[in-house]
C-alpha cells in the first residue's frame, strides 16, 4: 500500500515557505503535489494552519480550508482557484487561501491533507474545526507538510 503524501516544488518539508506566498505579498497558495491516494478515497481535504499563532492570536490560526478535492488530483497549482473543490472560511474571515503573516517571529505552518471515504456536504462558511468534525470517522489516510515563514 502506498502512503499518502503531500509535497511542494516551492519548498521542502521543514524549510522556509517563499515570501511571495505571504498574506502581505502575492497571497497565493504555493503549488502542491499529491501522491499515494488510497484507492477507496472519495474526496481529499486540505487545511493549512499555524500552531505558533496560539501565543499572539490565542488560537491555532487557520489559513486555508478546502474539501471535496477530487481524489485523482495530483497537483494543486500555484494560485489555484479550487473550481473543482469547495473552500471554507479562514481565520482572516475570508473564503479561500490566506497566506502566512506572523506578527512576532518565525512560525511553522502545517499543510494537512486528508483522504476521506465520503464526499462532504458542508456550507461555504465552514471553518477548519467544522471540517475536522465532518471528517471524523471518514479519514482513510492523512499526510502533513510543514514550512516556516518569518515576518
Amino acid at each position: 500500500m502506498t502512503q499518502l503524501t503531500i509535497s511542494s516544488p516551492a519548498f521542502r518539508d521543514g524549510e522556509p515557505i517563499p515570501d511571495e506566498y505571504g498574506y502581505t505579498e502575492r497571497n497565493v497558495n504555493p503549488p502542491f503535489r499529491i501522491s499515494g491516494v488510497p484507492e477507496e478515497t472519495e474526496t481529499l481535504a486540505l487545511v493549512i494552519d499555524d500552531p505558533d499563532a496560539v501565543e499572539p492570536a490565542g488560537k491555532v490560526w487557520d489559513h486555508w480550508v478546502v474539501w471535496n478535492v477530487p481524489p485523482e488530483r495530483e497537483k494543486i497549482p500555484e494560485g489555484w482557484d479550487a473550481d473543482d473543490a469547495v473552500e471554507g472560511r479562514n481565520d482572516y474571515g475570508e473564503r479561500g487561501y490566506g497566506g502566512p503573516n506572523p506578527p512576532d517571529r518565525e512560525h511553522t505552518y502545517r499543510i494537512h491533507l486528508y483522504a476521506a471515504d465520503t464526499e462532504l456536504e458542508l456550507g461555504r462558511r465552514t471553518d477548519a474545526d467544522d471540517l475536522r468534525d465532518a471528517l471524523e470517522g471518514h479519514v482513510i489516510d492523512e499526510a502533513t507538510l510543514e514550512g516556516t515563514y518569518a515576518p
